[in-house]
């Protein structure tokens, strides 16, 4: 008995080793965490339980079957964050360079089975040089599988990818069908055929972190959420995003309790929107005065900035938030600012967490890159995604809703629940100089007479009330109340039941 445990433990350590002390200090010098020490990193202390140590390739072509590492490039499991269950995969660099093989690819797929069937997130920490080429096909149908199972779990649980290394050719399609990608600055990099193939098709010469890099991906091409300065700032991050997560769409996400009042009252907030109706204020200002305790974890920062969206708690419940943003091309919406928030409120709505909507927005942004760009289905996306939404639907109306625009950020048409407006918010098809020029067009030519129709169409259009006469607008509310009056109906609407008619899916204008 004590030869078998000693043999199990010189297994166990070799895998630990994974590819070696050297190619261990080689991912050190680089700034990079083993896949152990991430894990470690990640996960509660002690709570890690490991599948599929002892695996290994059963390749036999090139040598391989000379070449065999325990656990062949991949640590599989479960383990918690802030206690409540995860599932974890995390691909090992000093193996075959993280590379997917066959087995590889099975151990993913077990834990991805295994968290659908109890409800539980799946994370994946990808570094890997992409499909082991020495198994051909195999490999590619490797990952076909875990494609597969990406799709099926989608909506079903939370699925999370946070790129820490390479990540190219086929092996870019598994994050792309999760929830959201992190990614880290300098050591992390993504795309479909690197800067050589790139070179000798097109004769550009592009660098790796020019053509799929963290910044690059996080400011330009929007494919990923969030853009880190190193591995342990991104693990912690991920921590404190999960924490406001359910663990599957069975569940609604965990309370946390504070210590914020929800009645607060916060008088800072009746001076935020300027007199001037054309000059911009910050709306992170407001969202950070009404959640508690000004916690607010935003997503895509830094890509299409004219639309914020991020997790909040308000009383102690996550809220999604979709804001526009007026310091940002005015706070119109356009292509990439309606993908972004399209897609965020649909994750929001699989995942049963309210989605709480601030509005400032002018309209959609016009001219010929947005139109040959197809503004007219991107935008859609957006008004489909609110349409389709069965969470609890909150929305305040700070200054401008103009247009079709005013439809689409989740309006009482598109079934929301609560709507208010700021007592200074104007809601109407168009502004009042652009309304004046199209309705009495025989009298541009009379600028005092013009004026005079300008003020008398802002009188009568450029104010809440004829909306909140309709029963558009549920209340008009003092800007220093909007806490305390999202808070109570965030309660209200607790329990809030709502069916879209039966389908096999829904065809959302892609």
């Amino acid at each position: 008995m004590n030869d078998i445990i000693a043999q199990l433990e010189e297994m166990r350590a070799a895998a630990r080793l994974g590819g070696g002390q050297r190619r261990i200090d080689a991912q050190h010098a680089r700034g990079k965490l083993t896949a152990r020490e991430r894990i470690g990193v990640f996960l509660d202390a002690g709570s890690f339980e490991e599948y599929d140590m002892f695996v290994e390739h059963r390749s036999t072509d090139f040598g391989m079957q000379d070449q065999k590492v325990p656990g062949d490039g991949v640590v599989t499991g479960h383990g918690t964050v802030n206690g409540r269950l995860v599932f974890v995969f995390s691909q090992d660099f000093t193996v075959f360079g993280g590379s997917l093989s066959e087995p590889h690819a099975e151990k993913i797929c077990k834990i991805m089975d295994q968290a659908m069937k109890v409800g539980a997130p799946i994370i994946g920490l990808n570094d890997s040089g992409g499909a082991r080429i020495q198994e051909g096909v195999a490999s590619l149908g490797g990952y076909a599988e875990v494609f597969q199972r990406n799709v099926l779990a989608s909506g079903v649980v939370p699925q999370i990818s946070m790129i820490m290394g390479p990540c190219a050719g086929g092996a870019v399609y598994s994050p792309a069908m999760t929830d959201f990608i992190f990614m880290v600055k300098d050591t992390s990099y993504m795309f479909v055929t690197g800067p050589d193939v790139v070179k000798t098709v097109t004769n550009e010469t592009v660098t790796h972190e020019e053509l799929g890099g963290a910044v690059t991906h996080s400011s330009k091409s929007g494919v990923a959420d969030l853009a880190f300065e190193n591995d342990v700032e991104a693990l912690l991050e991920l921590r404190r995003f999960i924490d406001f997560l359910p663990s599957s769409n069975r569940e609604r996400p965990p309370r946390r309790e504070t210590s914020d009042p929800a009645n607060r009252q916060e008088m800072s907030l009746d001076s935020l929107v300027p007199p001037n109706p054309n000059k911009p204020y910050d709306i992170k200002e407001l969202i950070e005065k009404v959640v508690d305790e000004g916690d607010f974890f935003e997503v895509q920062p830094d890509y299409a900035g004219n639309i914020v969206i991020g997790l909040a708690r308000m009383d102690g419940e996550t809220v999604g938030i979709v804001a526009n943003q007026p310091m940002v091309l005015a706070g119109c919406l356009d292509i990439d600012s309606a993908r972004k928030a399209g897609r965020f409120v649909r994750f929001l709505d699989a995942f049963n967490i309210p989605i709480v909507t601030f509005v400032d927005v002018p309209g959609f942004l016009p001219g010929t890159r947005q139109e040959y760009g197809g503004i007219i289905k991107h935008g859609a996306k957006l008004l489909f995604a609110y349409a389709e939404a069965t969470v609890p639907k909150v929305t305040v109306i700070t200054r401008k809703a103009y247009g079709g625009a005013y439809d689409v950020m989740s309006s009482k048409h598109l079934r929301g629940d609560v709507n208010y407006a700021w007592p200074q918010a104007e809601i109407a098809v168009m502004g009042a100089k652009g309304a004046v020029e199209i309705i009495f067009r025989e009298d541009i030519g009379d600028a005092e007479k013009i004026a005079k129709r300008t003020q008398e169409y802002a009188d009568a259009f450029a104010n809440p009330f004829v909306a909140a006469r309709r029963g558009y607008i549920d209340d008009v509310i003092r800007p220093h109340n909007t806490r305390a009056r999202i808070c109570k109906s965030l309660k209200m609407l607790r329990n809030k039941q709502l069916q879209n008619p039966w389908k096999k899916h829904d065809n959302i204008p892609l």
